[in-house]
């Protein structure tokens, strides 16, 4: 009877005494310490943000005023402001998140802790109740000489039973909590990887963001009449190549079968931006070129332009595979796409997205929904800061270096997507509401 009474003790009392034990309360300690440490970094994040929205509205301020070099300029030193300031940002989540690892890690340790010694009360209990199992009920009564002392022994019997069953359920819930602190554990460095990502992007949108002023500063002398004669040389270059371009294109032969692309109004892709400003909407099929007011006199804009600051993160929109990307600033004078990304989805379309400050993906890779895979920007022929995005029937699509196009001759060996005309498709017809 007394065995059987110090084994219930041992396992009732077991657990308890682990957890109030100096370690446990020093690693509660230090959860509480990085919990407020976290709380302070969400503090500085909300401020950060207020810093990021007002360099935004600066910035919509100086896109609405006339195309001059002081413009230029001025919008160059508010987007090294924004950049930066999301580089304080990404610099704070990953300090956040640093601490919610450790914070996690204290924990999973802790109930990893909880796990062994609730098992090892467990285990006194049943071999405590092993032992006693091994007399029969006679043989029970038998050893007793009260009665009471019998009732007594069967009592604590059921006691032990009733323990273990909440034991094992104390267990349980334990492992429970270990499956799911190590799941966001997971969760967190995977995060934590992708903000890295993010820091070395904004941090090389930064970089551009110098040169690029160097560079206009140094073209243009720093004066206003130089910098209107490059824009209108630029202008025409650009006219050119778009002309040969679409030319080239409308003679592709491409017949588009409407069941190997989703119906129109399906809405099977999320915006590429989070904020949304559409500057120009498509018009680029032969319908559009026969009825130019149904887009607003555009004969053949073959996309829809989405204006943003430079560094604003582009997601994509529909999970996919990266079929190539480019640069066609690499080769002086060529006034195109400037920075260019194009995802194969499965569903038959394909996307493009151009004049990207930074590519954050490369060929043949997965992309999820959702996934950045690179940052707004102002690269090839573009009057600000803004996301071109075009959809292409898949099968219609191909990528081509520039001296196919016999006549250009500016641009030689870049590449781009080239499309029958009857593959470029108006892209709202497959996004959400505008």
């Amino acid at each position: 009877m007394k065995r059987i009474f110090v084994a219930f003790t041992v396992g009732i009392l077991l657990p308890q005494i682990i957890f109030v034990v100096p370690e446990v309360a020093q690693a509660q300690s230090e959860v509480e310490r990085l919990q407020s440490q976290i709380s302070a970094r969400n503090d500085r994040l909300a401020e950060i943000e207020k810093e990021i929205a007002r360099y935004e509205s600066e910035l919509k301020k100086v896109g609405g005023e006339k195309q001059s070099l002081q413009k230029a300029i001025n919008q160059l030193e508010t987007e090294r402001k924004k950049v930066g300031a999301e580089i304080a940002r990404t610099e704070n989540l990953i300090a956040s998140t640093d601490l919610e690892i450790d914070k996690l890690s204290i924990e999973i340790a802790r109930t990893e802790e909880d796990i062994e010694s609730t098992q090892a009360a467990v285990a006194a209990i049943i071999r405590s109740e092993f032992k006693n199992e091994s007399e029969t009920l006679i043989e029970l009564l038998l050893n007793h000489e009260k009665l009471s002392e019998f009732w007594s022994t069967l009592q604590a019997h059921d006691d032990f039973r009733e323990s273990m069953g909440e034991k094992v359920a104390e267990l349980a819930s334990y492992q429970t909590i270990l499956r799911e602190k190590r799941g966001d554990s997971v969760d967190k460095r995977g995060e934590l990887a992708s903000l890295k990502d993010e820091f070395a992007d904004r941090n090389q949108v930064l970089v551009n963001n110098k040169a690029e002023q160097s560079q206009l500063l140094s073209a243009t002398k720093n004066e206003e009449a130089e910098y209107q004669r490059i824009l209108a040389e630029q202008q025409a270059a650009r006219e050119q190549i778009l002309a040969e371009i679409r030319k080239f294109e409308s003679d592709l032969q491409f017949i588009l079968d409407p069941t190997s692309i989703p119906t129109g109004g399906s809405q099977v892709f999320n915006w590429p931006l989070k904020s949304v400003i559409i500057t120009q909407f498509f018009g680029g099929t032969e319908f559009a070129k026969q009825n130019m007011s149904a887009y607003g006199g555009r004969a053949y804009h073959p996309g829809v332009d989405m204006g943003a600051p430079r560094g604003t993160a582009i997601y994509a929109p529909l999970s996919g595979t990266v079929r190539a990307t480019g640069n066609t600033d690499l080769v002086p004078g060529c006034y195109s796409w400037g920075k260019w990304t194009l995802i194969d989805h499965a569903n038959g379309l394909t996307t493009l997205y151009a004049h990207q400050d930074t590519i954050s993906v490369s060929a043949g890779q997965r992309v999820a929904t959702g996934e950045i895979i690179g940052y707004v920007g102002n690269t090839g022929f573009s009057t600000g800061p803004h996301l071109h995005f075009t959809v292409y029937a898949s099968e219609g699509v191909s990528v081509r270096k520039f001296n196919e196009i016999k006549t250009v001759t500016s641009c030689g060996p870049a590449t781009t997507p080239i499309a029958a005309t009857e593959a470029y498709i108006d892209p709202m017809l497959y996004l959400p509401p505008y």
